[in-house]
C-alpha cells in the first residue's frame, strides 16, 4: 500500500491516457489526492482501521455466523446462511488490508514517538489476527505484511501455525498493556475524534488490551490449561496492573452514524439500495427465539418483532377454513394436517435450516425470493433504522470478561466467585441494551438463576452475543454448549468449524496452505472436501472430543 487514500482507477487510466507521451511512468504512479506513508498523521489513519475492524466483525456476526449459532435465519438467499454452503465464498482479503493499515500505523508512531497510537495499533493488530486464526487456522503470520521488502519469501508468506499466532497476539497485547499504563497527559498526538472507539483515552483501551488477553487465554484453556490458567489469574489476580472491561460502558463498541451506506448499520431499509429485501430476509431463528421464552427474558423484546398476524388453529371451525379476522389468521385442523405450525400470539421464529423452501415457513401465503411473512418474527423494527443507540458493533464486552472470569472459577481457578461474575455478566448485557431495570427479577428466574454449570454460563453468554454472534461459535467449537443441532437440509449433520482457505490463496500459495492443510484433521463431516473443508479440525479443537 503506497498510499492511505487512493484515487479510483478509472481516474488514474484517464490521467495516464492524457499525459502518458509526456510523463514518466514513474511519475504517472503516484497519486496527487493521496498521502505519503512516510508522512501521514498517524491520527488520519486509525479511523478507518476501527471502523472497518468494526463492521467486518458485525458483518460476520450478524449474518451468517448468526445462521450458524442460531440467532437467526434467512428465507431468501439463505444457503451460506442457514446451511453452511460456504466453498470458495471466503476471504481474509479485508483482514489483510485492515493489518496492512495497522501496520502503517504502528510504524508513523515508532518514528513520531506517539506511544499511545503504537498501543492502539498493537490492540487492534492482536484483534484482527486472533480473528484470522479463529475462522482459518493456521495463516501467514510472522512474514505477513512485508511484501514491501522486495523479498520473494514475502510474497508467499508461509503460514503460522494457529498456536504460534495466538502466542504472538499475548506477547503483543502485554507489550500494549505496558505502553497504555501511562496517564493521558503523558502521551502526544492524541485526536480524540479519530479514536471511534473510546475518545482517545488510553486507560480505557488497556482495559481492551487486558481483556483481550483474556479471552485468548480462555482460547487455549482445552489445549495448554496451565499457560491459560497462569494467564487469566496473572490478570484476575492484578487489577491495577491488568484493569478490564468491567462495565458495560467500558465496551469496545462502535455506534454507526448512518449517514451514508458505508457508514449506516447493515441491512437497514433507510439508505439499503435493495428495497428493504434485506432486512425483510432475516428473521429471528426458533433457536433463540424459544429459549428467550422459556427464560421470560426480557432482551427478546428489544431484539425481535411480534408476528404480524398470528395463526389460530381451532377445532369448531367447519373443514377448509382459512381466513383472516380481527388481525389472525384462523384455520380448522384440516388445513394444517400436514405441516407444522407455530401458533405462538408473540414471538415465532424461523427453525434451523428447516427446508430447501424456509420461506414457505408457518404457512407463509407468498413464499420466493422477496418473500413477506407475516407469521413469523422479523427482527425488531430498530434494526430497520441506519443508526441508533443500540445499534453497535461490539467487539467484545463486559458481559464477555464476566462470563470468562466465571468459566474460570469453575475450573477452580484463581479468579473470584463464579456466581458473581455470572451474574455480573448478565448484568452487564442487560445494561448494554437498557433493560438494567429488569435484572433483579430476571437473575431469579427459574433457569437463570446460577446453578453452576458451564452449560448454563455458555448459553447465557451465547444469549449475550446477539449482532455479535462470531464469539459464541467459537465457544460452541470449544465446549460443545449450547447444543445446537444442525436443521435438516443443512449440507452436513453437523455445525462447520472453520472457513475455507480461498482458491486464490491456493493458487498463488499452494506449498505454504498446503503445509496448513496437513495440519488440519478431517472428520466424519469433511466428507469429499478433504482436509480444506468447514468441518476439519484445526489445532485447537485436535485432541479436545469438542464438539464433535
Amino acid at each position: 500500500m503506497n498510499n492511505v487514500i487512493k484515487t479510483p482507477v478509472a481516474y488514474l487510466l484517464l490521467i495516464a491516457i492524457l499525459l502518458f507521451s509526456c510523463k514518466k511512468l514513474d511519475d504517472l504512479n503516484v497519486n496527487p489526492n493521496g498521502v505519503d506513508e512516510t508522512a501521514v498523521n498517524p491520527n488520519l489513519i486509525l479511523p478507518t482501521i476501527l471502523s472497518e475492524t468494526g463492521k467486518l466483525y458485525t458483518n460476520l456476526g450478524y449474518q451468517d455466523i448468526a445462521g450458524v449459532v442460531q440467532h437467526t435465519q434467512k428465507d431468501a438467499w439463505f444457503e451460506s446462511h442457514n446451511d453452511y454452503d460456504w466453498a470458495g465464498s471466503q476471504s481474509w482479503t479485508d483482514y489483510y488490508n485492515i493489518l496492512r493499515n495497522t501496520q502503517l500505523l504502528m510504524n508513523r508512531a515508532e518514528e513520531s514517538g506517539q506511544a499511545f497510537h503504537q498501543g492502539v495499533g498493537l490492540v487492534m493488530k492482536a484483534y484482527v489476527f486472533g480473528l484470522i486464526a479463529d475462522l482459518w487456522g493456521d495463516a501467514p503470520y510472522t512474514d505477513a505484511l512485508k511484501g514491501n521488502l522486495n523479498d520473494p519469501q514475502y510474497l508467499t508468506p508461509k503460514y503460522d501455525t494457529q498456536a504460534d499466532i495466538y502466542h504472538g497476539i499475548l506477547a503483543e497485547l502485554e507489550t500494549a498493556n505496558n505502553l497504555l499504563s501511562q496517564p493521558a497527559s503523558s502521551y502526544t498526538g492524541i485526536e480524540a475524534a479519530a479514536d471511534l472507539f473510546y475518545n482517545g483515552d488510553p486507560a480505557a483501551w488497556r482495559r481492551f488490551a487486558n481483556s483481550l488477553a483474556l479471552r485468548y487465554y480462555m482460547r487455549l484453556s482445552a489445549k495448554e490449561a496451565s499457560f491459560a490458567q497462569a494467564g487469566i489469574e496473572k490478570i484476575a489476580t492484578n487489577p491495577d496492573q491488568y484493569p478490564l472491561i468491567l462495565a458495560a460502558d467500558e465496551d469496545a463498541a462502535m455506534s454507526y452514524p448512518g449517514t451514508t451506506s458505508a457508514n449506516a448499520w447493515p441491512s437497514n431499509t433507510e439508505i439499503d439500495d435493495t428495497g428493504g429485501s434485506n432486512f425483510r430476509r432475516l428473521k429471528m431463528c426458533a433457536t433463540l427465539v424459544n429459549t428467550l421464552q422459556q427464560l421470560d427474558d426480557p432482551r427478546l423484546t428489544i431484539w425481535a418483532q411480534k408476528v404480524e398476524i398470528p395463526l389460530v388453529v381451532d377445532a369448531t371451525l367447519p373443514p377448509r377454513t382459512d381466513r383472516i379476522s380481527n388481525g389472525k389468521r384462523y384455520l380448522s385442523p384440516d388445513m394444517v394436517a400436514n405441516t407444522s405450525v407455530d401458533t405462538d400470539p408473540d414471538y415465532v421464529g424461523i427453525p434451523p435450516s428447516y427446508s430447501n423452501l424456509p420461506s414457505s415457513y408457518n404457512l407463509n401465503p407468498t413464499p420466493g425470493q422477496t418473500s413477506f411473512n407475516p407469521h413469523v418474527s422479523y427482527l425488531n423494527e430498530r434494526y430497520r433504522k441506519a443508526s441508533g443507540p443500540l445499534l453497535k458493533a461490539r467487539l467484545l464486552s463486559a458481559a464477555e470478561v464476566h462470563f470468562i472470569l466465571a468459566e474460570a472459577s469453575l475450573k477452580g481457578w484463581n479468579t473470584g466467585n463464579a456466581a458473581e461474575h455470572y451474574n455480573a455478566a448478565i448484568e452487564a448485557s442487560l445494561d448494554a441494551w437498557q433493560l438494567a431495570a429488569n435484572y433483579n427479577a430476571y437473575i431469579e428466574t427459574e433457569g437463570v438463576r446460577f446453578d453452576g454449570s458451564l452449560e448454563q454460563l455458555i448459553t447465557q453468554k451465547w444469549i449475550a452475543s446477539w449482532t455479535a454472534a462470531t464469539e459464541a461459535w467459537f465457544d460452541y467449537r470449544r465446549t460443545g454448549y449450547p447444543r445446537l443441532q444442525a436443521g435438516p437440509v443443512a449440507l452436513r449433520r453437523a455445525l462447520p468449524l472453520r472457513f475455507y482457505y480461498m482458491q486464490d490463496e491456493i493458487n498463488m500459495n499452494g506449498q505454504h496452505v498446503q503445509e496448513a492443510l496437513d495440519r488440519l484433521s478431517t472428520t466424519a463431516f469433511s466428507q469429499a472436501d478433504g482436509k480444506n473443508s468447514a468441518w476439519s479440525k484445526c489445532w485447537l479443537l485436535q485432541d479436545t472430543n469438542n464438539p464433535y
